[in-house]
């Protein structure tokens, strides 16, 4: 593959190398990690779960709710997540244990979609102590697509949907305070490079390849991530944290390099399950040291957001990350390309209404 325009052979390397590392020796380096992970008790927790009905999102959903947490799973399709609730409820319930977990609709190549769910949350007026973006897509292998809202989709469902719905949601998460918004990540963002100006891939500097799109939104999620994580001033008690869960078994391979497509095929002992998978994410979730750890990094004026390992220890993010100029300029384009104004942030804190291009238009008397 060729190196993208604007990443260095060296940084383009080390990219590559830290992605083979890991898929060598995570089990290795995770060998300490309890599988599955425990959690500590949850009760009085909301937490909503993206992506809640397969892989590693279904499993954070499972555990959390069994540890006592009320989750909200977000999801595209409410039926499946439902029966997925029927089935975990049957299981638990010679053991006297009634999971609290409840379902709502959303669909991250719709911010329209984002908006509504948002709304309808925060009209609870209810606390919410953590937002998991987990869901995500890695269209191995096709063509270039775009939204309905005309973003590219890996860009839109892995970055440009979860900063809306977690800027949206901050009236509920200061009502949570303490509370958290974590972004399931990954070691691709190590080989990606976002150009602000071309967020779409449409300009051909760069040929696109489903692994360009999946690695530059992963990359543009940890830089928005690192903006957000400064800019929320310490008293609103809201961290914000990026998490790796590993190389997690799914049908992603086809794209990278041939020598990981043989080795994620024909040696599987390499491959966290979900179950190993969601351990990071759990733990950004739900330990108590986390919001501390936080608040150090804020202190020191590091340039990036917490960043934990698949081995739900602290580790740093590519060096490109660390870029605080394009860092900027993708947190002032993705507040342009999600509809909300600048100063959205802070008027939400505030306590104040903040419009967004895609409020959803209100019924008329015609209609």
């Amino acid at each position: 593959m060729a190196r993208k325009a604007g990443l260095g052979w060296i940084e383009w390397a080390r990219g590559w190398l830290s992605i083979i590392s890991e898929f060598l020796f995570q089990r290795i380096v995770a060998s300490h990690v309890e599988n599955p992970l425990p959690v500590p008790p949850m009760d009085g927790a909301t937490c909503i779960v993206t992506g809640a009905t397969s892989g590693i999102g279904l499993e954070i959903a499972r555990q959390l709710a069994e540890s006592g947490a009320h989750v909200v799973m977000a999801v595209r399709r409410p039926k499946l997540a439902h029966d997925l609730i029927q089935k975990w409820q049957s299981e638990k319930g010679d053991l006297g244990i009634l999971l609290n977990i409840e379902v709502m609709e959303l669909d991250l190549l719709s911010l329209e979609s984002v908006v509504k769910f948002a709304e309808a949350f925060n009209a609870r007026q209810a606390p919410l102590h953590a937002i998991i973006n987990n869901a995500g897509i890695f269209s191995i292998g096709e063509p270039q697509k775009f939204s309905k809202d005309g973003y590219e989709e890996h860009m839109q469902v892995n970055h440009l949907a979860p900063a809306l719905l977690s800027m949206l949601l901050v009236p509920s998460l200061l009502r949570g305070s303490p509370s958290r918004i974590i972004n399931v990540n990954s070691v691709m963002h190590f080989v990606g490079y976002v150009d602000s100006e071309d967020m779409n891939l449409t300009s051909g500097k760069t040929k696109y390849c489903s692994l360009l799109g999946y690695s530059n939104s992963k990359l543009a999620q940890v830089k928005f991530s690192s903006m957000l994580h400064k800019r929320i001033p310490p008293e609103a008690g809201i961290s914000v944290v990026c998490a790796s869960p590993g190389i997690v078994h799914t049908n992603v391979a086809r794209d990278l390099p041939k020598i990981i497509v043989a080795a994620y095929h024909f040696i599987p002992y390499f491959i966290f399950n979900a179950q190993e998978g969601s351990r990071s994410t759990l733990f950004a979730a739900s330990d108590p040291q986390v919001p501390e750890y936080c608040q150090v990094l804020k202190g020191d004026e590091w340039p990036t957001c917490a960043y934990l390992n698949y081995d739900c220890r602290p580790t740093n993010a590519s060096e490109e990350a660390h870029n605080l100029e394009t860092t900027q300029q993708v947190w002032d384009k993705t507040l342009e390309l999600i509809g909300l104004p600048r100063d959205a942030l802070e008027k939400l804190i505030a306590g104040e209404e903040v419009a967004c291009r895609y409020q959803p238009k209100k019924a008329s008397i015609d209609d």
